[in-house]
């Protein structure tokens, strides 16, 4: 599940695609989002997010196949709006967030794919596994001075994972395999 969050702030990284301008671009933590849906028990989709999510990314916008990108995402932000259901997926049964405290991602390629959007493919670590998954990206927006005068530029990306490749296995009569995850990041280039 947190490896979509993961693979979010790669989307985040190649939003930067869009910016005329070569730099160091950081994700907005108060205006991003990693959220995740799996079924329970066939019949319904629960939905959750994380919400603590950082990175950064670097674009070189004569040549976006250079761009990089680094997030990390801590496990035990993970919230379903349940209590209960919140501490079982911090808890060994799934994260294990004492072990396993951070979710990560980095880019390793991105190519263009259509006319404004992205493919980032690079590997995402969740319960100490590392994985290679591809982020389908809608973006990067045109980007925006703020009243700071600060750059900022959007984008969201999607991807399935099965949560089992990872070591997240927890009840399998309960929660699906199966997690689609979709990141709305925003991402801030502080004014010189």
């Amino acid at each position: 599940m947190s490896k979509f969050l993961i693979s979010l702030f790669t989307l985040l990284g190649m939003a930067a695609y869009a910016s005329a301008q070569t730099g160091t671009w950081q994700i907005d933590p108060a205006h991003s989002s990693a959220q995740f849906a799996v079924r329970h028990l066939g019949v319904s989709t629960v939905r959750g997010a994380f919400t603590k999510v950082s990175g950064s990314a670097t674009y070189d916008p004569a040549d976006p196949s250079k761009t990089t990108l680094t997030a990390a995402i801590e496990a035990s932000s993970v919230d379903t709006r349940v209590e209960m259901r919140d501490k079982d997926l911090r808890s060994p049964n799934f994260f294990d967030v004492e072990k396993f405290p951070t979710i990560t991602f980095t880019s390793k390629q991105v190519k263009a794919a259509g006319s404004g959007k992205l493919q980032i493919i690079g590997d995402l670590t969740i319960h100490g596994v590392t994985k290679e998954v591809t982020l389908d990206v809608d973006g990067p927006s045109t980007p925006i001075k703020d009243p700071m005068g600060n750059q900022r530029i959007g984008a969201s990306a999607t991807t399935r994972v099965n949560r089992r490749d990872f070591g997240v296995n927890g009840a399998p009569t309960v929660a699906g395999d199966d997690v689609s995850i979709t990141i709305d990041a925003e991402l801030i280039q502080k004014a010189r």
